[in-house]
C-alpha cells in the first residue's frame, strides 16, 4: 500500500538522513541504498524497512568510524577481490579501503563490470581501482595544500605477479608499491 503525501515526505526525510549516516556507518549502506530506490513511491513495506534500519542503528549506536588526529599523512590502501564470487554471472567483487594516516577516508566494494579469467586478473582490477582512488586523494590533498608524502602504499592480500605490478606502475606513471 502506497504511503500518503505526508508520510512519503517523512519517508524521504528519514532516508535522506540515513544517507548521511552511511558516511560513518558503512554497515548500513546496502540497506539504505535499497530503501533509497523507492523514494518516488514508498509503500508501507518500505517504511517498515526504514524503521528496522533505525532500530538497528539505535542498538548499535557505539559503532562507526571515528576520525582521530594522526601524526602520519601517508596515503595507503588495502585492496582485495573475490574471484568469480557471484554464482549467477561469475563476476568478481573487488574492493578497497583508503587511509590517510590511521583514518579511513574512502572505501568501495562492488561487483566488477567484466568477468575475470583468473584470480590474478580480478586482483589486478581491484588494485587498479584502489590506485586510482589513492591518486585522486593525493591530488585533493595537494590542491588543499595539505602536506603529504609523495609516495603512497598499496597493500594486497595476494601475491600479484611482478609483471602485473610493472604494468600497473607504468600505467599510473609511478611506483606505488613501496
Amino acid at each position: 500500500m502506497l504511503l500518503g503525501p505526508k508520510d512519503s515526505t517523512r519517508y524521504r526525510s528519514v532516508v535522506g538522513a540515513l544517507q548521511y549516516l552511511t558516511l560513518t556507518r558503512p554497515d548500513i549502506a546496502f540497506a539504505v541504498n535499497k530503501v533509497c530506490q523507492y523514494l518516488h513511491a514508498p509503500t508501507t513495506t518500505h517504511w517498515s524497512a526504514v524503521k528496522r534500519i533505525l532500530r538497528y542503528v539505535k542498538g548499535t549506536i557505539a559503532l562507526g568510524h571515528k576520525i582521530k588526529r594522526s601524526s602520519s599523512r601517508l596515503v595507503s590502501a588495502f585492496s582485495d577481490a573475490d574471484w568469480a564470487g557471484c554464482a549467477d554471472d561469475r563476476r568478481s567483487t573487488g574492493g578497497f579501503a583508503v587511509f590517510l594516516g590511521n583514518n579511513l577516508i574512502s572505501w568501495s566494494a562492488r561487483k566488477q563490470p567484466t568477468v575475470s579469467r583468473s584470480s590474478t586478473e580480478a586482483e589486478y582490477k581491484a588494485l587498479a581501482n584502489a590506485a586510482a582512488e589513492m591518486i585522486w586523494v593525493q591530488k585533493i590533498l595537494t590542491e588543499l595544500q595539505v602536506p603529504h608524502p609523495p609516495a603512497a602504499r598499496l597493500w594486497c592480500d595476494n601475491l600479484v605477479p611482478s609483471i602485473s605490478r610493472q604494468i600497473l606502475c607504468s600505467m599510473l606513471g609511478r611506483n606505488i608499491f613501496k
